[in-house]
């Protein structure tokens, strides 16, 4: 059996979408069960179907590099499990697509890989604000472009504003006369948190995302770029690079799961919040104005 055509059989029957290595070994062994049977035959160690399974994950694993190399058009994720995946699109392509709004992505007929519809970046606000509340126990906001005031002129607010930002209390939990006592002197009580969210991230706009993230995230205490699907081991070595200059951590969103979602690269922590960077947001956008207030509230009476 020709693992390799078999893969990219069922990859090239249904471009751009995702799969588990296991969801192709499960499809292969359905489709070519007379060549994945004789497997089992001629082999000393595969001694089951589920063994087999195993095994066909396991040579797919192995074989993507040299697959990658030889064949552009597969691409896989990098998060996990990994996804694999056949576009004749390039990746500037992908970015385009994935931004476009109202965007949808077609989903294979096959009831074998119970692939879930890929979601849209504003999909992913409501997932990411929810691994934040149960990561952190952050309270987290939606901040929405659409509240600015425009008032600087075509391009004046370019990357300003993030997608979410948080507050963490550093004092929940702990006794009244404590939290009263921090009230008064002077010592940090909260963490803010900024995000800057894509649906994809690959070759074509990694270092364009992560500048963005630079631009309107780097005044809080952590700012983060958060994704859905990082593309390529090239991508994350990028970020690592970036990462080590600026300090942007880095998270994968599990639309599957949002509270299974995973802070791959954790950000550098920022002492001290940028407020007047905070005044210029609050100053250009409701949304964020309501955030502050909120984190005013919250230096006034210790309560989120």
């Amino acid at each position: 059996m020709n693992l390799r055509e078999r893969t990219f059989e069922l990859l090239k029957a249904h471009p751009d979408q995702r799969f588990k290595a296991r969801q192709i070994a499960e499809w292969i062994h359905a489709t070519y069960r007379t060549e994945t049977l004789d497997k089992i035959e001629r082999s000393s160690f595969i001694d089951s179907e589920a063994a087999l399974l195993n095994q066909l994950v396991a040579e797919i694993g192995a074989n993507r590099p040299t697959w990658q190399l030889k064949f552009p058009s597969l691409r896989t994720t990098e998060g996990r499990p990994r996804k694999y995946y056949w576009t004749d699109k390039t990746e500037a392509e992908e970015i385009d697509e994935a931004e476009e709004a109202g965007n949808d992505f077609a989903q294979p007929s096959t009831e074998q890989t119970n692939e879930q519809p890929r979601a849209l970046e504003r999909d992913l606000y409501p997932m990411l604000i929810e691994f934040v509340s149960s990561e952190a126990g952050a309270s987290a906001s939606r901040i929405n472009e659409a509240t600015a005031s425009n008032r600087r002129g075509l391009g004046g607010n370019k990357w300003l504003y993030p997608d979410i930002v948080a507050i963490e209390s550093l004092t929940a939990g702990m006794n009244k006369e404590v939290t009263g006592a921090l009230q008064h002197s002077g010592e940090r009580r909260a963490r803010l948190w900024s995000f800057e969210v894509k649906r994809l991230l690959n070759r074509s706009n990694v270092r364009e995302a992560y500048f963005q993230a630079v631009s309107n995230s780097s005044w809080a205490s952590f700012g983060y770029l958060a994704a859905a699907e990082i593309e390529g081991a090239d991508t994350l070595r990028e970020i690592q690079m970036l990462y080590g200059v600026h300090g942007i951590g880095l998270i994968e969103i599990d639309m599957e799961s949002p509270t299974e979602s995973v802070i791959r690269i954790p950000a550098r922590e920022r002492l001290s919040v940028e407020w007047s960077m905070c005044s210029r947001l609050a100053d250009e956008n409701r949304d964020f104005a309501t955030f502050m207030k909120k984190v005013r509230q919250f230096y006034q009476t210790g309560d989120l």
